[in-house]
């Protein structure tokens, strides 16, 4: 019966390192199967683990009880065969344990199907807002002019604060602690924590610029890599033709029609920014599955001057439905 019981404890125990061996098998399995989705997937993903994570523990909880009850059991019977010199007929009653078992077996099945069943509500949704394009989007057109206590000191901006460009001069402007010295930088006046906003910048005839929005924390007094990790969600122009998201790591956009007008989107809640070309009615680029925790501003940056053949501001245009 000793043996019998130090087995079942091998039996347990072997059990519980096979269910957390099928563990890390599914989220190994989990992670190549979906690492080409969205942020916001995996976040769920994250969820579905966590959820399998809980199972494991429950099940070594249990398997750790069984235990403690098989070595009170088995301290028992050492004591009784002491005592009564292995005498079956008073064996102390103990609990019949053949048919316990630990799931070892993690059932794939449901999990695939829930997760599946999130990628296709997800990917519904977003392509739903992409789909829709300006129509969906410049419902949510808000006012925005620029914030001239942001700007640096070698920006020019209009007394309307719809326009900015690099005057190539240094402006003799008061210090502030919101003013971008290093970065070639400028926010909107408002900021947003919540809610939906969207907004339109003619950057026709530009060979250089940077848009979208950034946190309110942003680091204004050094260079700034601009990328979700230090706060800032952009689309830029480099060299006339070359397009890209400066998302963790820079993405090259491949643009049929090169963008005039560009229209900037933003789903708070949803953790998205959008970016459009609003000649074409077309979808640039898309940052999903964000996380905001911050007042987000419109930002902008017009790029250098080059000697003039940059010198064409970066206007704020007012929305026209189409």
């Amino acid at each position: 019966m000793i043996q019998d019981r130090m087995k079942k404890i091998q039996e347990i125990q072997y059990s519980v390192g096979l269910k957390r061996s099928n563990t890390e098998k599914v989220k190994s399995s989990s992670v190549e199967i979906f690492t080409d989705l969205m942020r916001s997937i995996q976040r769920c993903q994250f969820e579905q683990l966590k959820m399998m994570e809980e199972q494991q523990r429950a099940a070594e909880k249990q398997a750790a009880d069984l235990i403690k009850e098989l070595h009170q059991e088995i301290t028992e019977l050492k004591k009784r065969n002491t005592e009564m010199n292995s005498s079956l007929s008073s064996r102390p009653h103990t609990k019949n344990w053949t048919e316990i078992r630990i799931d070892s077996d993690v059932n794939l099945i449901p999990l695939y199907r829930a997760l599946t069943q999130l990628k296709n509500t997800l990917n519904k949704k977003f392509y739903q807002t992409v789909s829709m394009g300006l129509k969906f989007v410049q419902k949510y057109a808000v006012d925005v002019t620029l914030d001239p206590d942001t700007a640096n000191p070698y920006l020019i901006l209009s007394d309307d604060g719809k326009q900015v460009s690099d005057g190539d001069i240094e402006q003799d402007v008061p210090e502030n602690p919101k003013r971008f010295d290093e970065s070639l930088s400028v926010l909107g006046k408002q900021g947003f924590s919540s809610g939906k906003f969207y907004y339109e910048v003619l950057v026709k005839g530009k060979s250089n610029w940077d848009l979208g929005v950034a946190k309110e924390s942003i680091n204004r007094k050094e260079d700034i890599s601009p990328s979700p990790e230090d706060g800032i969600w952009n689309v830029i122009l480099r060299n006339e033709n070359q397009y890209k998201a400066c998302d963790n790591s820079s993405i090259l956009l491949s643009l049929k029609v090169k963008p005039e007008k560009v229209g900037v989107f933003v789903d708070y809640e949803e953790g998205l920014v959008s970016f459009y070309n609003v000649g074409s009615s077309s979808h640039i680029y898309s940052f999903t599955g964000q996380t905001f925790t911050e007042k987000l501003y419109p930002y902008f940056n017009p790029g250098l001057n080059d000697k003039g053949k940059n010198s064409n501001p970066l206007i704020i245009t007012h929305v026209k439905l189409n």
